[in-house]
């Protein structure tokens, strides 16, 4: 049987450790199904119901392993729907190969159906970006692509037509010049070396010791650096803000944490920023810049892997380029320890009233649901080392507030592009990678709306993970920004009585329970937890309970006072929902 070019596509990515691809089949690239056939004991095609699933699958894929995740459309439509992925490995920095189809070569150009330039489209979005139009390019490409990936952080692209798909692996139609052949052996990724400079750790080392009140951020950069962290922060006294992409980066009930920042952070988080008078920055790049501290009132030294991302957030009077737990296990034997811990009780202090505050919230004697109550409780009925996806909403408010990492759990959602939909996807990518771990995804009923046919997927998988919808019945985020914004809400509200996803759910085949009573809570999370394949659970929870910020600002008090003046059309429960929230915590 002829080798054709597409096999040899699969092939140099099975070289490359590739041994998953997400994607759709489509009569754009019948080649390369052909070729995964042709080569499915190395890797393996996961059938999914959208493209945009399938994006956000490869891209859950890079951030639980590392390693490269790999997508599969078909010419047009197919390609189109990657799109919102493919943002989200992109702007989060996670290795992602995008692989679609093209019309025939003897057709480009024609107006022929499905005729969408894909380059084109994915000029913005790749780092990468190719048409293949040579079968003899293969492999080559294929590793330019690969290692452009992991050396920018981001996506590639290679389109196939679909006569190059099928054409003869060394076919030359042109034969111009000799083709560059790779070496035969399994191609290496070369990162580049990870430890700062040492005039530039020294630098940092003496504005560190200098400080009187440290504080460190540390972000999705630092995941991998815990114990360099911990160090850090015991060496120099200082409390530890962690972003929300970096939730993991160190545990919740660690001595040094104090929560996030921003309006899904804490208040001794919001409190820190603004006391501190030097800031470390490791692994992150943190994009809202109102909640870092007025720029020229602290001194900012930043571990940063990227040059270009360097001291853009802040002025920055040490940046260094370099691996965040290599740049830190470099700086450590250069810090001062410090004997006076004034500065870190302080926020001990201020986080175990904190904690108390978010414990008081998870009252189980709430009708309707407090939300609250519901991560409160599968944080409690979840193993150690759990992974935890979240969707974009107000959910992630909850996951960050209630969700506690300790053992070895993760926690990932969208962090930079902050698109809905991703969270049952993610699951089922980092279940794939982990089958020994516990998977949930907690989502919102407006997120799991968008993509629930995955939950479809899952079954056919029979992989068990666990979904847990809190169903607001409405696009809760957007309802309170609205408020927040001086106006009173508009068009986010769904309408009662509220979606019962459960029944979807037992339709695919796997469990499904609705849950209205704060009483059953705890038994349907335990018994879906324990299910031999994916679960679901529906939770009506209470659609007026408010996110709010760790740290009430007064313009925010302001403005969401007025929208009440001008006729907020709920006013009366949500007055009632923060009457019952601050009754819980000064009863607690």
């Amino acid at each position: 049987m002829t080798e054709i070019a597409a096999e040899v596509l699969i092939e140099r990515l099975a070289d490359w450790g590739v041994d998953t691809i997400f994607g759709i089949p489509g009569d754009g690239i019948n080649g390369i199904m052909e070729g995964l056939r042709r080569q499915s004991d190395r890797v393996r095609f996961v059938l999914v119901h959208h493209e945009e699933a399938a994006a956000f699958m490869a891209t859950a894929h890079a951030k639980a392993t590392g390693r490269l995740g790999v997508c599969l459309a078909t010419s047009g439509p197919g390609g189109i729907h990657l799109l919102n992925g493919l943002y989200d490995a992109k702007l989060d920095h996670q290795p992602v190969l995008a692989i679609t189809g093209m019309q025939e070569t003897s057709v480009l150009g024609t107006g022929y159906q499905q005729e969408v330039h894909l380059d084109h489209l994915y000029a913005d979005v790749a780092e990468y970006n190719l048409i293949v139009d040579n079968p003899t390019q293969l492999p080559g490409v294929v590793d330019i692509a690969v290692r452009t990936a992991y050396a920018r952080r981001g996506v590639a692209h290679l389109s196939l037509p679909n006569d190059v798909q099928v054409a003869p692996a060394t076919q030359d139609p042109y034969q111009h010049v000799a083709p560059a052949r790779p070496p035969a052996t399994a191609p290496i990724y070369l990162s580049p070396p990870g430890m700062p400079r040492t005039e530039d750790l020294e630098a940092a080392a003496d504005v560190l010791n200098a400080s009187e009140r440290p504080a460190i951020l540390a972000g999705a950069g630092a995941l991998h650096a815990r114990e360099e962290v911990l160090a850090v922060a015991e060496v120099l006294g200082a409390p530890v803000i962690k972003t929300l992409p970096g939730k993991a980066v160190i545990p919740d009930d660690s001595p040094y944490a104090v929560g996030g920042i921003g309006l899904l952070g804490t208040r001794p988080g919001e409190e820190l920023i603004e006391d501190c008078d030097t800031l470390l920055m490791a692994g992150t790049n943190f994009p809202y810049t109102k909640h870092l501290p007025e720029p020229g009132k602290v001194r900012v030294v930043q571990i940063e892997a990227d040059p270009i991302r360097a001291g853009v957030r802040l002025p920055t009077e040490v940046p260094m380029i370099g691996d965040a737990r290599e740049g830190l296990a470099g700086l450590l034997p250069l810090l001062k320890p410090r004997s006076d811990r004034a500065h870190l009780e302080k926020y001990q202090r201020a986080m175990d009233r904190w904690r108390d505050d978010m414990t008081a919230l998870q009252s189980p004697e709430r009708d309707p649901i407090a939300p609250q109550y519901l991560m409160g409780r599968i944080d409690r009925a979840a193993s150690d080392d759990a992974i935890l996806t979240c969707d974009s909403g107000t959910i992630a408010t909850w996951a960050a507030r209630h969700w506690t990492i300790r053992g070895n759990r993760r926690f990932y959602l969208s962090g930079n592009l902050a698109t809905m939909a991703p969270g049952l996807p993610y699951a089922i990518a980092m279940q794939l990678a982990f089958p020994g771990r516990q998977v949930i995804a907690f989502i919102g009923d407006g997120g799991f709306a968008m993509l629930m046919a995955e939950f479809l997927t899952a079954a056919h998988l029979n992989l068990p993970i666990t979904v847990v919808v809190n169903n607001n019945d409405s696009l809760g985020q957007i309802l309170w920004e609205q408020m927040v914004l001086g106006f009173p809400e508009h068009g986010v509200r769904f309408g009662r009585p509220a979606s019962d996803f459960s029944a979807w759910a037992r339709s695919c085949g796997g469990y499904g329970r609705k849950v209205t009573d704060p009483a059953d809570v705890d038994e349907a999370v335990r018994q879906a937890l324990a299910h031999d394949g994916p679960a679901l659970v529906d939770v009506n929870v209470n659609p007026d309970e408010p996110p709010m910020p760790g740290k009430v600002g007064y313009d925010q008090a302001v403005k969401f006072a007025k929208a009440f003046l001008k006729g907020q059309p709920h006013k009366a429960s949500i007055a009632t929902t923060l009457f019952k929230d601050k009754i819980s915590q000064l009863g607690r």
